[in-house]
């Protein structure tokens, strides 16, 4: 996704002096920041500044709050994801693209919704793949996906191939040997990222899941056996399928040639 700051253009125009400097600083900022009243401040620069989009996280705000929110974004930016939707949130942004004529696609496993207006996905050549042990994993996957997709990455999955039938993962593994990086999420005991780290010569990012009862339940044995793991592996926090998507991208993109 590229935001509407195209610092390269910016700069090849002071080059050529169809701007100045004092001119180019003006323009920086004022396309960089978007003001929603006393709501919400837009950095609509992050994705020339740091290569990840700023995403609109939907838990905690109010209904109207969000939608002016993805409505502002969209319109400035071009593009806009917006994370952690509920149904009734989800509807209501589909609605209001479509007053506004703006292309979206709700993941309703994801918990996603993606407003597409006047920018254009950019390819970056990445290639990753994204893993799960268990089905009830997949909801955090699809999240990395939807990210991972939206930075211009391809994307392969494979789900429920966990280490309680392991045979199951050699020959997934075989299929994304083209892969640049490898996101693998797992709940309950959360062994299955190490067990892939041990196996592949990728970067791995494990993320654990909120699966699992009892005993350190809900994601918490997870995150431990990651961060003990004798692999070596890279561990997101708890249900982060966005940052794991996002960081693969970024691996998979600078892999590829697309980052200097």
């Amino acid at each position: 996704m590229k935001s509407d700051v195209d610092l390269r253009d910016i700069l090849e125009l002071v080059r050529t002096g169809a701007l100045t400097p004092e001119e180019a600083e003006k323009e920086i900022q004022t396309q960089s920041a978007g003001h929603i009243g006393s709501i919400a401040k837009l950095d609509l620069g992050r994705a020339a500044r740091c290569g990840i989009p700023e995403v609109i996280l939907a838990e905690g705000k109010e209904p109207e709050h969000l939608s002016l929110i993805a409505e502002e974004y969209a319109q400035r930016a071009g593009r806009c994801v917006i994370t952690r939707l509920d149904d009734k949130a989800a509807v209501s942004l589909q609605e209001m693209a479509g007053r506004l004529g703006i292309d979206c696609d709700y993941n309703r496993s994801a918990r996603t919704l993606v407003l597409a207006g006047s920018a254009q996905r950019e390819q970056t050549g990445g290639i990753i793949g994204i893993i799960t042990a268990g089905t009830s994993d997949i909801r955090v996957a699809e999240e990395a996906r939807v990210i991972a997709e939206e930075m211009g990455c391809r994307v392969l999955t494979a789900y429920d191939v966990g280490v309680a039938g392991i045979h199951r993962l050699f020959p997934v593994l075989e299929t994304m040997a083209e892969c640049h990086a490898l996101v693998v999420a797992a709940g309950r005991e959360g062994t299955l990222p190490a067990v892939v780290a041990g196996l592949m010569d990728r970067p791995v990012i494990g993320v654990p899941v909120s699966t699992g009862y009892g005993f350190m339940g809900n994601g918490q044995a997870a995150l431990a056996s990651m961060l003990q793991s004798c692999s070596v592996l890279t561990v997101v926090n708890i249900d982060a399928g966005f940052v794991a998507g996002a960081f693969a991208a970024r691996i998979a993109a600078l892999v590829a040639g697309d980052l200097p």
